[in-house]
């Protein structure tokens, strides 16, 4: 279990203990750092809200960018078109 690491990941203001592997730890920071970042950015812009409020926002957006990205990697109508060509390919040859 060499590769296992325990840290504590700081998101607003509250901490958490997290057992990871090693390679992970990077990314895993930056994304605590960008949430944060974020919660930030809510506090600076409404100081009516609530830390819940400004979490639920900022997940809220990450994940519309997530499903966005993940629209733009949607390979299943290539995936779709290639069979398509490959049976109008197959159809061409089985006539020669």
């Amino acid at each position: 279990m060499d590769d296992m690491l325990s840290i504590r990941v700081n998101v607003a203001d509250r901490f958490y203990p997290l057992k990871i592997k090693r390679v992970d730890e990077e990314r895993i920071r930056k994304a605590a750092k960008m949430i944060n970042d974020k919660v930030l950015q809510y506090k600076q812009h409404y100081s009516d809200k609530d830390l819940q409020d400004f979490l639920g926002m900022a997940s809220l957006q990450f994940v519309i960018k997530l499903l966005e990205l993940e629209e733009k990697q949607d390979t299943s109508p290539i995936i779709e078109a290639a069979r398509e060509l490959n049976h109008e390919l197959d159809d061409i040859l089985a006539r020669e």
